[in-house]
Order: C-alpha cells, then structure tokens, then sequence
C-alpha cells in the first residue's frame, strides 16, 4: 500500500519536538511498521530526517517566509497547485491523508479527483484557535478553504468528540466524520515508569509536561501546588517543558514563593519525557473551565501509559479516558482548592497511587496505542475504497 502523507501547516515542523510534530512522526511510524509506502508532502522540513524514517519519500513544499501574516496568509494559499502537482508527478497512491491546516484544500481534492479515498485528520478549530491565539487576517477565506476541504474530504478523522461537533457546521454527511482519539506508542512505556527512577530526595514530586500554553491551566497549577505545598514542604512541582507562558509563570512562582520548589526543565527531547516522567509521584493536567474543550491531551495519555497517578479536570475528552477513583482523580476546572486537595489526598497515600497508575496503565495501553489509532484509519480507509469501486465485501 503506497500513501501520500500532507502535513501543509507551516508551523508543524514534521520531524521536530512540538506535541504536534510527534502526532505527525507517530502516525507515520505506525503506518511503516503496517508496511505501508509513505510520500510525506511537508512546507516545513526544518529537521533531518531521523534513521526510522529513512525509508519516508519526502517531498518539500514551497516554504513559507516569516513575513506580515496577511502575505503569509496568502502565500500559504498560493501552495496549493504546488501540492497538486506535487501528488499528480508522485502518483500512485491508494489514498491520501492529510492533517488539516488552515490554507490547504488540493490533497483533498486530489484525492477526489482520482477517485482514490482522501482521509482528513481534524486537532482543532483552527479557524477560531488561530482567531484567538495568533491572529487571523484573512478570516473569509479560511472559511472557504474550510468548507472546500470538508467537502471534498471523503472520509475525517476528528481526535475528540467536540471537534466532530465544531466540524458538524460545515458538513451535512454526519457519517463520514470519525472520532478516533490520539494514543501512546508503547515501545516508550514498555515498563511501568512509575518509581523507576526516583530522584535522590524523598521528595514528593508533582509534575506537569507541555508547551506552556494559555490553556494548560498553569496558573490554577502553581495556586494548587502552592496550597498543597504550604502544607507538606517537602514537596517539589516539576515543569517538564516551554512556551509563551514561561515568563508569566516564573512570576507567578516568584510571588508565591516557590522558587526553591518549582524546577522548570525548558523544553527537551520527545525521547527523554519518559525519563522525566519517572522522576513524578503524580501528574497533573490542571484545565481551566472552557466551553469549547476539543484537545484529546497527548499528555494524559503519556501520563497514565507511564503508570502515573492523573490528576486532571473533569472536561472534555478527559472524562471519557479516566474514570473517577478508578484510574485516575477528576476535578472541577479551574479549581486550585481542589487540586491541592487531591495532591494531598495522593500524597498521604501511597497504595492508592499504585492502584490508579496500575489502571491508568492498563487502560491505555490496552486501548489507546498509535498501532490501534493506524488500524482504524486503514479499516476507514479500505472501507472507503470498497464503497468507491462499488465492492460490497
């Protein structure tokens, strides 16, 4: 099977650190190991291509400069006949997957046109996430490419059921939108990393990995840690990690007083979160309240894969994954009263840690690995074949 894989997101470098990027590298791992051929269309290689991917065909778009984000916006459109001449002088393909981006619609219609099936997978509103977050000039035409690439798209994939609503606007065939949530690759949590390597103090350590984003909760994680710390000061918060938020959040642990309890990593190696994730009595994903939740957290998934016990909001995808008391603590968003509460409440009882990182692990790993997330979008895709070439069986 040969498959023409479209990561056309200028800020999605494809072989580097960003949650994004392992996203994008764990899906094409999981398809080489189903032997399947892969074609990676991509505006931003910034990387070397790793030694397990050496077998990926890499084709480069056009790049996009860091000018004025109207010229940007426009010249990230312009990419598309690029893309579709690209795929056409690359051909044959059994079918084309391609994460969505915000400017990008001919892998789609590439894909329809040659009557092979074309798979969209779906992250977020990027319309209203790039609205918000980055700023969006040219809002009408994101909206066209939007509706165009929904259109076209035969099958998508959206990671959380949230996301299947938001995509609900734009698409009148409800059935060809698939919730398929992300997962873990368990040749990194071939163990349970929990208590493997526990640092040199006896520290009770909190932790938190991510990019350091509005969303992540930060601020209700240094209210909870500095409440449950002014109770048990021997404790430590381990930041695992880097973004916007970082020189907020110094301040924030500067006018708790916690400098001498916090430490902040910065950002690491994918391949060395493991490594951190076992310095962690607990972990935590600490989500603010929100309306629009759709994240289906790479964290939380890694968390409990490690055989960590999860503390986390009770919100969006997370209350699907984790059953509350059973594999995993679930509270009220935003609520640093709480937090502290169920650090406490861990941290008083080791046997209750063991017995909800035991279930975390085994859920996980049962359940949600990047080699079942693949099986379902080959299932998808076979069975958008059958269907296109009238094969019933």
């Amino acid at each position: 099977m040969r498959v023409a894989y479209v990561c056309a997101d200028p800020g999605i470098p494809v072989f580097g650190q960003k949650g994004c990027s392992i996203h994008v590298q764990e899906v094409i791992r999981s398809l080489l190991q189903k032997n399947v051929q892969i074609c990676l269309f991509t505006t931003c290689l910034s990387q070397e291509i790793p030694p397990d991917f050496q077998g990926v065909k890499v084709y480069q778009l056009p790049t996009i400069p860091k000018v004025e984000r109207a010229v940007r916006e426009r010249i990230a459109l312009s990419i598309n006949p690029d893309l579709e001449l690209e795929l056409s002088l690359a051909q044959p393909f059994d079918f084309v997957y391609e994460r969505y981006s915000l400017w990008s619609y001919s892998g789609m219609e590439y894909a329809q046109k040659m009557g092979i099936p074309g798979i969209l997978e779906v992250n977020a509103p990027l319309i209203l996430e790039q609205e918000k977050h980055r700023g969006l000039v040219h809002r009408e035409q994101a909206e066209a490419v939007a509706k165009r690439v929904f259109q076209a798209a035969a099958v998508i994939i959206a990671v959380s059921r949230e996301i299947k609503d938001y995509l609900s606007q734009y698409v009148t065939d409800k059935d060809k939108i698939q919730v398929i949530p992300n997962g873990v690759n368990p040749q990194r949590f071939s163990q349970n990393l929990s208590g493997t390597n526990a640092p040199s103090t006896s520290q009770f350590t909190v932790g938190f990995v991510g990019s350091l984003k509005p969303w992540h909760g930060l601020p209700v994680l240094i209210d909870g840690f500095a409440r449950f710390h002014r109770n048990h000061p021997n404790t430590r918060l381990l930041i695992v990690g880097d973004g916007t938020e970082r020189d907020r959040l110094l301040k924030e642990i500067a006018t708790k007083k916690l400098e001498s309890a916090v430490h902040l990593t910065g950002a690491v190696p994918p391949e060395t979160v493991p490594h951190w994730l076992a310095q962690m009595d607990v972990a935590v994903a600490p989500y603010p309240q929100s309306e629009d939740f759709y994240f289906s957290p790479l964290k939380v998934y890694e968390y409990m894969a490690a055989g960590l016990p999860v503390v986390a909001s009770k919100i969006g995808q997370l209350t699907e994954i984790i059953d509350d008391g059973v594999n995993g603590l679930l509270l009220p968003p935003g609520d640093g009263t709480a937090l502290a509460d169920a650090l406490e409440q861990l941290c008083l009882n080791p046997s209750l840690r063991r017995t909800l990182g035991d279930s975390a692990r085994e859920k996980i790993l049962h359940n949600h690995t990047w080699g079942r997330v693949v099986e379902k979008i080959l299932f998808l895709a076979n069975q958008e074949q059958r269907r296109i070439t009238g094969v019933t069986q």
